[in-house]
């Protein structure tokens, strides 16, 4: 791996330290600091010239700012002489925003896709995005990697009497539809109408939960509103347990709270967002491994997809 390093922003250096664990190697040394008045500045302390590169930063909350990091120590690789710029975003921020989902609104998520190849990199990795036509968005190889890997082995070991998968919208349901074929489970769907941003109503459940232990997945938890309300109305009609799985804990404004005292049993959520508090109810499990196998991969002009088989 003598043409191959790995950086770090500073979004979620812990996450970085386990891929690099799992690679058997470091991450490489950058300097990030701020300026008085916010502005970023990187400096990057080895050399990287001739090397395949791959940056470790999730671009979420304070998104702009993990962005914008992102895209400065793109160029300040591209400017090093990096033979390639890999930047892998364990959860890509802006994903929601991947439609006209109404009049004079922008599509973000292409917004952020383009500003990223302009900055100079040469693909991107990124786990569970919230519209895998995102993928399309892009005019170099993006791999989407599946985070239902990280959640069926979990979801076995639970040894659930009456398991099914839930989706929690009708958006949701290719999603749960490859973790119901991944782990031969039966599907239902929740049908929600959603009022507005981080505000939803859960409104009826198509197929029978009665005496059902539920898993409910999803790419994201954010505010924690539909799933705590899901659970609720699940638990009305009759499951036995409601237990979520959601790629990326977002977990903002109520989050935390809503967990706590909802109905949900159980949340299992990955360690591509760093989570800063820790709740009796929330399990994570970490993505490094399958990241570091994809980086692997990838390096090696191996199969990517190929992890996901089995």
């Amino acid at each position: 791996m003598s043409t191959f390093k790995l950086f770090s922003g500073s979004a979620n250096p812990e996450f970085a330290t386990k891929v690099a664990e799992y690679l058997g190697m470091n991450v490489s040394n950058a300097t990030l600091n701020k300026f008085s008045d916010g502005e970023i500045s990187v400096q990057i302390t080895e050399s990287v010239r001739g090397q395949d590169v791959f940056i470790i930063q999730p671009t979420c909350a304070p998104a702009n700012d993990n962005l914008m990091e992102l895209l400065i120590m793109v160029d300040a690789l591209k400017r090093s002489s990096a033979k390639s710029i890999s930047a892998v975003i364990p959860y890509y921020g802006y994903a929601r925003q991947d439609r006209k989902a109404a009049p004079r609104v922008p599509i973000t998520a292409k917004l952020v896709a383009d500003i990223l190849e302009t900055a100079g990199i040469s693909r991107v990795v990124t786990v569970d995005l919230h519209a895998a036509q995102i993928q399309g968005f892009f005019n170099i190889p993006a791999d989407n990697l599946f985070g239902s890997i990280l959640f069926a082995n979990y979801i076995k070991s639970k040894n659930l009497k009456n398991p099914i998968i839930a989706s929690p919208d009708i958006g949701g349901v290719a999603r749960a539809r490859s973790y119901a074929d991944k782990l031969g489970y039966d599907l239902i769907i929740v049908d929600k109408k959603r009022e507005k941003a981080n505000m939803s109503e859960v409104m009826n459940i198509i197929g029978d939960v009665k005496g059902k232990d539920v898993i409910l997945v999803d790419d994201m938890i954010d505010t924690a509103g539909t799933i705590v309300k899901a659970a609720e109305v699940l638990k009305k009609k009759g499951a036995n347990s409601v237990m979520a799985c959601c790629t990326h804990g977002v977990l903002s404004g109520p989050a935390y709270e809503r967990i706590e005292k909802g109905e949900l049993d159980e949340l299992v959520i990955s360690d591509t967002i760093p989570t800063q508090l820790n709740a009796k109810k929330i399990t994570i499990l970490t993505a490094s491994t399958m990241i570091g196998e994809a980086i692997r991969r990838i390096h090696n002009n191996e199969s990517v997809n190929s992890i996901f088989i089995g």
